[in-house]
């Protein structure tokens, strides 16, 4: 009777092992494929004893690694883009991701992508992509606020969560979201607000997309201002330069006799500046350089009102361009874009119109 029992026991052990090992890649094979794009970043960094401070120590797979749940949901694949801090992310660095997540989406199996990405520039780079790329299957950039080093560190909660948004058929065609903090936001709205808070990247007055809930990923609306540029080969350089008290207008004239094709400024208010300002936008435009208005203001469009020397109704006359509701980074990502196809200011100012 013993011999019997144990030998019906071992055949049970026998047959869920071969199950597991016949059924288990099946079943593995069957998962939607969602690819990881590493760029670096606080989530990819660890303590440096030598230092004291954070460095690029992380893999994608080790990221991966550290999300034992991410196996349930997909199959996952890593790209190793860079390694870098998002301090260093620049345009050549744009132009290559965005040509690289289109080469990865262009792939029929694969659902989505999530980039892996710093927090300073990651809001930059997201609305970058979604001005350029040309698949609408979703794409999330996503960061951490807290070096892997760090016991509650937010990284592999914000990869879990990105990639169950990646994963929700109502997040095609929403464009590139940034995942945090279990928020989605819009690329062209969301903000860094915080230097350290892991709820740093919110939507302000535009509202977030949705919200990633223990059970299932909630949408509550959409971004209704998106638009399309093609990929260009090089961008122009576009300088961004701010409006403060006393600003005499050196900077601007030193940005275009260095060679600046376009500027951004960020005006106060409604889209103003003083006469020392007035004069080296003036002196800007006159040697060809287009001028983009934005504001310092967190929310608000800009707009040709005030007619004093130096308000935005005199900006307008003398040939600047009026950048809407955009930050001043993002109004500058719009300009160097639009600048590869025109440098007329109606046709300019439609870009920024839409």
């Amino acid at each position: 009777m013993y011999r019997r029992i144990t030998k019906i026991v071992y055949l049970i052990v026998l047959s869920s092992f071969l199950y597991g090992v016949i059924c288990g890649p099946i079943w593995a094979a069957d998962l939607p494929r969602v690819v990881i794009i590493a760029t670096g970043g606080t989530i990819a960094m660890k303590i440096d004893p030598a230092t004291g401070g954070p460095v690029p120590a992380l893999s994608g797979e080790d990221l991966v690694s550290a999300v034992p749940e991410l196996k349930k949901l997909a199959q996952i694949e890593v790209v190793n883009f860079s390694n870098i801090p998002s301090d260093y992310m620049d345009s050549e660095r744009w132009i290559n991701l965005s040509k690289k997540v289109d080469e990865v989406l262009a792939d029929q199996g694969v659902t989505g992508v999530v980039i892996t990405h710093g927090t300073d520039t990651l809001e930059g780079t997201a609305f970058f992509l979604d001005l350029t790329l040309e698949s609408n299957k979703p794409v999330v950039c996503i960061g951490a606020q807290r070096s892997a080093s760090e016991k509650d560190t937010d990284g592999p909660r914000n990869l879990l969560n990105a990639v169950k948004v990646v994963l929700t058929k109502e997040a095609v065609g929403k464009g590139v979201m940034v995942v945090l903090n279990h928020y989605i936001n819009a690329a062209r709205e969301v903000t860094k607000m915080h230097t350290s808070n892991v709820e740093t990247f919110q939507s302000g007055i535009y509202g977030y997309l949705g919200y990633v809930d223990k059970d299932k990923v909630l949408f509550f609306h959409e971004s209704l201002k998106r638009q399309k540029f093609r990929l260009p080969k090089k961008l122009p350089r576009v300088d961004l330069i701010p409006m403060y008290p006393g600003a005499d207008g050196s900077y601007v004239k030193f940005a275009v006799d260095s060679g600046a094709v376009g500027l951004v400024i960020a005006a106060y208010g409604w889209g103003n500046v003083n006469e020392p300002m007035y004069e080296a936008i003036k002196y800007a435009i006159d040697k060809g350089v287009v001028v983009g208005i934005s504001t310092r203001v967190c929310h608000g469009r800009v707009l040709p009102v005030y007619g004093f020397k130096g308000g935005g109704a005199t900006l307008k006359k003398i040939g600047a361009v009026f950048c809407d509701d955009l930050q001043p980074w993002k109004a500058r990502t719009v300009l160097m874009l639009a600048l590869t196809q025109t440098k007329k200011q109606g046709q300019l100012q439609a870009y920024f119109d839409k």
